[in-house]
This record gives C-alpha cells, sequence and structure tokens, in this order.
C-alpha cells in the first residue's frame, strides 16, 4: 500500500531564503524546482541527489491562500505510493476517511486522516 516516506512539507516565510539555508548551509541539493503559476513555485530540497525523501520548502502565504484552515505551523507529511488506486480502494476497506484522488501535474494523490483527524498526503509520482 504505502511503499515510501516521500516527502515533508516544512511551511516557510520565504521559499528562496529557506532555499538558500538548506542549500548553502545544510549543503542539501535542490532536487525539484517548478513554477506553480505566477507567483508560486514547487520547491523540493533533499541531502543528495540518491536520497528520495525530501522536504518541500513551501510558502505559508500561498498555501494560506490555497486552504485558509491549513495548519501551516507544522511540517506535513506526503507518503508515496507506486499504485494510489489500491491504496485508496484498501484504505477505504479499512475505514480510513480519505478524499477521492486527483490528478495533478506531476501524478495523483489523495488525503487521509489518522484516529486523532491528522491530515495526511499520499501521491503516486510520474
Amino acid at each position: 500500500m504505502i511503499n515510501k516516506i516521500g516527502k515533508i512539507t516544512l511551511y516557510v516565510n520565504n521559499q528562496e531564503e529557506a532555499k538558500k539555508f538548506w542549500t548553502e548551509k545544510l549543503n542539501f541539493v535542490v532536487k525539484f524546482e517548478q513554477a506553480m503559476g505566477p507567483t508560486m513555485k514547487w520547491l523540493e530540497v533533499g541531502p543528495s541527489e540518491n536520497e528520495f525523501t525530501t522536504f518541500i520548502l513551501y510558502d505559508k502565504n500561498a498555501m494560506l491562500s490555497q486552504n485558509p484552515s491549513a495548519n501551516v505551523l507544522h511540517p506535513s507529511v506526503i507518503l508515496s505510493t507506486s499504485d494510489i488506486e489500491n491504496a485508496h480502494n484498501k484504505m477505504k476497506e479499512n475505514g480510513v476517511e480519505l478524499t477521492d484522488i486527483k490528478a495533478m501535474p506531476y501524478g495523483k494523490m489523495m488525503t487521509f486522516k489518522d484516529q486523532d483527524g491528522n491530515d495526511y498526503m499520499l501521491r503516486e509520482d510520474r
């Protein structure tokens, strides 16, 4: 069902400052960077090119404009799967509260809640 811990979102005040911190002070590398419209971008950093798990450096204000109820005070965990449809079906059978699968430019995703109502995302990357 779930193969790896894929991405952890760190909500930051300034993506460029966060990028400099992680790459210049901690020697991380930029694993992925892509514009998401005129004012936003998706930015992932990791300890090396070979490491699968990354930090997404996501602008706090951008997240709040998309989802005003988002909790930007703590990281957001994104898990990975190679078969999101199968994972969705199994979770549904197991009584997990979840959303429908959404197709995005980078792959498919859905969210689910744990026993305490905390949100997690599951992604199948292209």
